[in-house]
């Protein structure tokens, strides 16, 4: 590719940017469950088939663009180019939908086929539908933060990195369910009193708050999933990549989600993302 190519990189971006408010929009009307399982085993979302279709039939018509995978169909979308390929999980959180909580939009830009690790990531983030529409975007070692209006987006803050006193903490899976070692790494962190407890049922907000305040956000394994709930190359990897490049850390219990090499597109992995004191202490605490 030439300075005068087109980047598909910059295309995907700019396109998943330009369909954020038809998709906060879209979600009017669209509440209600559909007939249907995704390849997980979950029942979907109205909202969750629309907001695919939608990405599908944009990102893969993108110049570049060889696959388009989303966590809400089984199969990949072959789009016949050889440069990107794009995982994305279109609406994160959409049990949320019922009491109008928040949720958001993932995304992972690969340069190898799906399913594809994460150091094959070339650029990733998500948008949160907060009160205000925004997207932080990782690429190049570097986090942007952007608001986004309409069809356009403007940055906020560029350089992006974790604060270093952390103070948010957020933990998913039911608590019975919870291994032993991880239940007491709980219990260390909560009793804290610089800490503060921020989970609200979309991981990407849980998330963004890591992202803007600092702390941890984790998914175990569990006893009844020693896989954990989310999936690498839609939630784990796309996220992973993101906090790494704002100078935090990612592991699955033992090393960097990362380098988690997948063996099925929808693999799950065991998430946990922070600042990197606290993910070395959650892997001691795991060994």
């Amino acid at each position: 590719m030439t300075a005068s190519d087109p980047d598909p990189v910059d295309d995907v971006v700019a396109t998943i940017a330009r369909s954020a408010a038809e998709i906060r929009q879209g979600l009017v009307g669209r509440r209600g469950k559909a007939d249907e399982e995704n390849p997980s085993g979950e029942t979907q979302a109205e909202a969750d088939i629309w907001a695919d279709e939608l990405l599908a039939d944009r990102l893969s018509s993108i110049d570049g663009v060889g696959q388009y995978a989303s966590e809400e169909r089984s199969e990949i979308i072959d789009a016949g180019d050889d440069q990107v390929y794009v995982a994305v999980d279109p609406l994160d959180g959409s049990s949320n939908l019922k009491s109008n909580n928040t949720m958001g939009t993932v995304f992972g830009i690969y340069d190898e086929p799906l399913p594809a690790p994460g150091s094959a990531l070339v650029a990733s983030g998500w948008i949160l539908y907060g009160p205000i529409t925004t997207m932080a975007c990782a690429r190049d070692g570097s986090v942007t933060k952007y608001e986004l209006t309409g069809g356009g987006r403007t940055v906020v803050e560029e350089d992006v990195t974790l604060p270093d006193d952390p103070l948010v903490y957020g933990f998913g899976g039911r608590v019975p369910h919870w291994h032993d070692d991880f239940r007491a790494y709980v219990r260390e962190i909560e009793s804290d009193p610089g800490h503060k407890l921020r989970y609200g049922g979309a991981m990407i907000g849980d998330v963004n708050q890591v992202l803007t305040y600092g702390g941890i956000f984790a998914y175990p394994a569990l006893e009844d999933s020693p896989r954990g709930k989310l999936r690498l190359q839609f939630e784990g990897n796309p996220i992973a990549y993101l906090i790494e490049a704002a100078g935090g850390r990612s592991s699955d219990g033992t090393q960097s989600i990362l380098e988690v090499e997948p063996t099925d597109l929808h693999d799950r992995v065991p998430l946990h993302v922070g600042n990197t004191e606290l993910i070395d202490r959650l892997e001691a605490a795991l060994e």
